[in-house]
């Protein structure tokens, strides 16, 4: 005899910590239409990102063709499902018609255009909304660019025909005055005043500013205008090039120990205090996954991605390959190694990072602009 079939009233339930468990397991995307089955599916989604398997930092890799402005195609990489998102219809950015403006990152979560007319930056998470103002008065090529604060900061990179190479202004986003001159770049910096050779990291109102090759370091306050400086920012000796960064709310370094060459370790360290205080290391990459970064060649430059308490390592000349470490309660180290899919011959990649929240997703999903598929 056949069972009569169930109604959905006449259902089971799925009791709420049971559901909690469940959505643990479901990718972060497919939990967003979950949130609208109704308020006791809505509440067990917020239940389970809370307690039982919380969002984590989103690695987002977008791809520009030299042929043209727009960027209509980003990869995500959700290390809570362990799982790469493909977004179509990205960032249609607003440039004039005659400009091909290049799209970079700084310090990880600032994306940003820069053209003779006009600057343009994003803030959000998943990059969807874009911010235009005029171009910085003085024109330059590859400049450091912070976000300090409500302010950004636009500094070197000034092209041979500019009077100060080492000029810096500045453009409060929440006044929108203009963009404001400010002191330039010390000048034991000016060999290297591009983001080419500094890497520039942000705590609270302070830009911090190092060299790579030296770890020669100033910082920036942007309230004051006061640079400050120099302090030694290379753990020891024995590491030739490193990348400053924000980790679990910590000044952090990433250096390779060794030699041009003859990489043998990387590792980080964390900025105990405040500068001249001392470092302490915190972590190592495992001597499996420095190998493949190595690949079949040697470290190029190395790109890092800070974002929370987690960091993404790459080789410029290994492109798919990525090597992540998550710090657990400030002190445990966990490493992994991410193999790229947003590898695609022809396009440049431009890396960032999005400390993303629910409601992010859910507004983006439901919107027209993009398209996500895993």
């Amino acid at each position: 005899m056949v069972a009569p079939h169930k109604s959905p009233e006449e259902e089971a339930p799925i009791h709420g910590d049971v559901l909690e468990q469940i959505f643990s397991l479901v990718p972060l995307i497919h939990l967003v239409p979950s949130c609208h089955v109704s308020k006791a599916w809505n509440s067990a989604v917020f239940s389970s990102l809370t307690h039982v398997k919380q969002i984590k930092p989103w690695l987002i890799i977008l791809s520009q063709t030299t042929l043209s402005s727009r960027v209509k195609i980003a990869h995500a990489y959700d290390p809570r499902s362990d799982s790469w998102i493909k977004i179509t219809n990205h960032l249609p950015l607003i440039n004039k018609p005659h400009e091909i403006s290049t799209v970079r990152s700084s310090h990880s979560t600032l994306l940003y255009t820069l053209s003779p007319s006009e600057f343009t930056f994003s803030l959000d998470a998943l990059h969807l909304e874009w911010h235009q103002t005029p171009a910085p008065r003085v024109w330059r090529v590859d400049p450091i660019v912070a976000l300090v604060g409500a302010r950004v900061v636009v500094a070197g990179g000034a092209c041979d025909f500019e009077d100060d190479p080492l000029a810096v202004e500045m453009y409060d986003i929440e006044s929108r005055s203009g963009w404001i001159m400010c002191p330039s770049i010390p000048a034991m910096l000016k060999s290297a005043s591009t983001s080419t050779w500094i890497s520039v990291a942000v705590v609270a109102e302070t830009m911090y500013l190092t060299e790579k090759n030296s770890g020669l370091t100033y910082s920036f306050h942007s309230d004051t205008m006061i640079w400050e400086g120099p302090y030694d920012l290379r753990p020891d000796e024995s590491v030739f090039y490193s990348v400053t960064g924000m980790l679990s709310e910590k000044l952090t370094v990433a250096g390779l120990v060794g030699e041009e060459g003859n990489v043998r370790e990387v590792k980080l360290w964390a900025v105990k205090e405040e500068l001249g205080s001392g470092m302490e290391e915190i972590g190592s990459m495992p001597k499996e996954m420095v190998e493949k970064l190595k690949g079949d060649s040697e470290f190029g430059s190395v790109e890092v991605v800070w974002v929370g308490n987690f960091v993404y390592l790459r080789n410029t000349l290994v492109l798919d390959e990525l090597v992540m470490c998550e710090v657990v309660n400030g002190k445990k180290c966990e490493w992994r190694s991410v193999k790229n899919a947003a590898v695609n011959g022809g396009t440049r990649m431009v890396f960032c990072g999005g400390d993303l929240r629910m409601e992010d997703l859910q507004r983006a999903a439901l919107s027209e602009k993009p398209t996500f598929c895993m």
